[in-house]
């Protein structure tokens, strides 16, 4: 699978396709992590609270492959933010992955009422620094939450990783990273299935000879986003890799635009509510 990388604003290269592992049992994470590579797949995407790190770790060690052609990601949980805590909890993430280092680590959520991201930023900056991450980054933080990190601690992150599909497609947030050099990553890219029978993307799908999952995934890489898919079906692991030989046009675009249903289309928990 020959498929292109967005540079993240430390000059590190992420995959734009990778593969997700939420909600998905430790015991089949190995297998579905092993047949994602098997199809290309060369970014995949775990975190502490799933209970997968070990699977995640398994796959990577048995598939063969070089430790550069990969790029793992992995996330902190709410309750293990704070500095010492953080460094502690990544010690535990890397030894259940089996690695050295990871590509990217994430704070999982900005967990506004316990107000400790701005010390844990500062933690991953450490991480950083020492080389047991390539790159650092956050999930699920809106602008405001953005702009005091940056504002307070001076360092950007490289990514926010974000609920996006296309019933919300988070247009202010997007523009703010934009402006400010961060990536956009997709979680819930296919509205976790809720759009795969949705008209418009039918039609697309059956004028492009495709499926309703991967023309939402093709339309996800023409904005620029990362995009993580999770499936545990070799076969539907298979087909949401095979989105690189056809295209949208403006018309399908546009189509798909007026999906939106901004704050309303929310199928995970507003930021704000998770502490």
């Amino acid at each position: 699978m020959n498929q292109p990388v967005v540079t993240l604003n430390n000059g590190v290269q992420i995959p734009q396709l990778g593969f997700g592992v939420w909600q998905v049992p430790d015991a089949e994470t190995a297998a579905a992590v092993g047949t994602a590579l098997e199809a290309g797949y060369r970014s995949i995407d775990t975190a502490a609270i799933y209970g997968n790190e070990k699977g995640t770790g398994t796959a990577v060690a048995e598939s063969g492959l070089r430790r550069e052609e990969l790029f793992v990601t992995t996330k902190l949980w709410n309750g293990d933010q704070g500095h010492d805590r953080t460094l502690a909890a990544f010690d535990a993430s890397l030894d259940k992955l089996g690695l050295d280092y990871v590509d990217l680590y994430l704070i999982h959520w900005p967990t506004p009422e316990r107000d400790t991201y701005l010390d844990t930023w500062r933690a991953f900056g450490k991480l950083l620094a020492d080389g047991r991450t390539r790159a650092i980054g956050v999930s699920n933080f809106k602008p405001e939450h953005l702009r005091r990190l940056i504002d307070e601690t001076g360092v950007v992150p490289a990514v926010n990783q974000v609920e996006l599909h296309p019933l919300l497609q988070q247009p202010e947030l997007r523009a703010f990273h934009a402006e400010h050099g961060i990536a956009t990553e997709a979680w819930s890219p296919l509205a976790q299935g809720t759009l795969l029978q949705h008209p418009v993307l039918t039609g697309i799908a059956q004028r492009l000879g495709r499926t309703p999952a991967q023309v939402i995934l093709r339309w996800h890489l023409q904005l620029g986003t990362v995009v993580i898919p999770k499936s545990v079906t070799p076969e539907r692991i298979r087909q949401n890799a095979d989105v690189f030989g056809f295209t949208l046009d403006e018309a399908d675009l546009t189509a798909i635009a007026g999906l939106d249903q901004g704050p309303a289309g929310r199928i995970g928990p507003d930021p704000d509510s998770v502490n």
